[in-house]
């Protein structure tokens, strides 16, 4: 295989959703071949730092609202702040990896 870039299909997120937890494991697909849909890795990078923003927004509106007394549900609180720093650190490692490559 001579293309040796990251192909993401348009729309998937980067980084799990562990807010919702299923009873089944999550299903995995084929890789798409080819360039139907697929990012590039600047895409890919400005998709994964969204969904990274995306969370730590909803974290800390959570810790808002529990705060102002809008939610008493501290799970969801808790599993929210949980999910953006997991997302935060590996946010962390694909930079710490990317700088040592450039080196």
């Amino acid at each position: 295989m001579d293309d040796m870039s990251l192909r993401i299909p348009a729309g998937a997120s980067l980084i799990p959703d562990i807010a919702s937890p299923s009873s089944e494991a999550p299903s995995v697909g084929p890789i798409p071949s080819g360039d139907g849909g697929a990012l590039s890795f600047k895409d890919t990078v400005k998709q994964l730092l969204s969904d990274v923003n995306d969370k730590l927004e909803t974290s800390d509106q959570n810790v808002r609202d529990l705060a102002a007394g809008r939610t008493n549900d501290v799970e969801r609180v808790v599993s929210s702040v949980e999910e953006a720093n997991l997302a935060l650190q590996y946010t962390m490692a694909i930079r710490s990896k990317l700088i040592d490559a450039y080196q």
